[in-house]
């Protein structure tokens, strides 16, 4: 029976692939390849669970990495159980063709209570004294003590905020994904199992700090292609076939737009204060935007005020297209999670969250990497505010302070969204910065669906 491993290499482009990565040059050189239509939002929550069901958004529900959750009045982003993926996954389907069928989920989105055999996942520990503590959860429970054994502590630091991407505490360069990528050998040495889904994110960071024209992003690819390139080894040497793909491409941008401040201009936004600090209260806002990068869902409380949402979207300077009920239903995003409005922007523009106007009175975690608390997605939690004299003294004493047991508040996060040099989640005008897929299978076609990927790690494991 064939076996497979497929190797998601975050922000992977066929632009990217040159001189700074001769393994995986090589490794497309060797097999077919094809370039991948990205999913609608191209980002990580809905790519992912475009390629592991073959449906989009209109059936996943996977609608963006985060979403207003209209039964809660409450915007949550990175949502961890599988269950909230209402379509039938691809291991499923497999374990019922193929007898004696196992699959390993290895970093892959929404990991806990799904149906795969083994699993690891980051997810961090929020004792009741209010420290968070560092930590992956893994399926069945004892992989976690015994990778971790093996491994030492998964380097969380460097999984996101400003250090991702960089050296772990012990030296180590591309630390979380070379963490990841042991933690596939370790699974891969245990279990065998007959499909390993692998997410190496190490290229996700500074191609959006720096952009992807940045020449310092060399030295990345370097490191991503050593780190494939061992595991290309590693998987030939048992006999396990792979598959390299990625999520999207990322392209250069240097227009942050700040829907929720346009709509407070407008009053449609309802503000709460908590001590001196503006807290979003979208339960009780007109309208209000999730941001996800290039996308924003516009939710909009009051309908008689639809229209004029839509025509100030529509005349906001960067934004590309505004998609209505009509439009989601011919793209695939056709589900109640999803805005009742949904703002696309151009190519060198994103979305914040921001909605705020004095500084003084922005909410604690904007200063702070705090992916749940805040209604949006914040690039700019990759940088160390440069404002901050002596800043990793701060970040020192801040540390000092959690380990004699007080109370910190780790505020070194800018609020200058201009730093953010590259974005992703509209379909590039170049094909060249669409994500692809290289596979040992005849891939035939010059372009596929994200939603054909479901197929080709399919017809992998099958042996077509």
């Amino acid at each position: 029976m064939p076996r497979l491993a497929v190797l998601n290499v975050v922000g992977l482009t066929r632009r990217l692939i040159g001189p700074n990565t001769p393994r995986i040059a090589a490794y497309l050189a060797q097999n077919s390849w094809t370039t991948i239509d990205p999913a609608f939002p191209a980002v990580t929550c809905t790519a992912q669970s475009d390629y592991l069901t073959g449906r989009t958004a209109t059936d996943h529900g996977i609608v963006a990495n985060g979403w207003y959750h209209r039964e809660l009045a409450e915007v949550q982003f990175w949502k961890q159980s599988n269950h909230v993926v209402t379509a039938p996954k691809i291991w499923d389907r497999l374990r019922s063709e193929i007898p004696g069928f196992t699959c390993a989920k290895l970093f892959w989105w929404y990991n806990m209570y799904s149906s795969a055999d083994y699993s690891i996942t980051p997810r961090p520990a929020y004792p009741a004294d209010g420290r968070k503590l560092f930590d992956v959860y893994s399926w069945p429970y004892e992989i976690r003590p015994a990778v971790k054994q093996v491994l030492g502590e998964f380097p969380f630091a460097t999984f996101w905020g400003p250090a991702a991407g960089k050296k772990s505490p012990q030296g180590a360069p591309d630390a979380a994904s070379r963490w990841i990528a042991g933690s596939a050998r370790w699974t891969e040495e245990k279990y065998s199992p007959t499909l390993s889904l692998v997410y190496l994110p190490h290229l996700d960071y500074n191609l959006q700090r720096l952009g992807p024209n940045d020449p310092a992003t060399a030295q990345d690819l370097r490191e991503i292609d050593t780190i494939v390139g061992e595991l290309l080894d590693f998987y030939s040497a048992r006999q396990v076939e792979v598959i390299i793909l990625s999520e999207y491409g990322i392209v250069p941008v240097d227009r942050p737009i700040h829907l929720n401040r346009l709509f407070r201009a407008r009053g449609w936004l309802t503000l709460k204060e908590e001590l001196g600090r503006e807290l979003l209260d979208a339960g009780n806002s007109a309208a209000f935007a999730v941001a996800d990068h290039q996308v924003a869902h516009v939710y909009i409380n009051q309908s008689k005020i639809q229209a004029e949402v839509r025509e100030l979207l529509e005349q906001t300077p960067g934004v590309a297209e505004v998609w209505g009920a009509e439009e989601k239903r011919a793209k695939g995003i056709d589900h109640l999670r999803a805005g009742d409005l949904i703002a696309l922007a151009r190519e060198n523009a994103w979305f914040t969250y921001y909605y705020w106007t004095d500084e003084n009175r922005a909410p604690d975690f904007a200063r702070c990497v705090d992916i749940h608390r805040k209604p949006g997605y914040d690039p700019v939690e990759l940088f160390l505010d440069p404002d901050i004299p002596l800043v990793k003294l701060k970040i020192a004493r801040r540390l000092l302070q959690k380990k004699l047991g007080f109370r910190m508040l780790m505020d070194v996060i800018p609020t200058d969204a201009t730093l953010v040099k590259g974005s992703h989640g509209v379909r590039p005008r170049d094909r060249s910065d669409w994500p692809f897929v290289i596979s040992p299978g005849k891939l035939s076609q010059p372009t596929i669906a994200s939603t054909d990927v479901y197929g080709v790690i399919r017809g992998a494991v099958l042996g077509g």
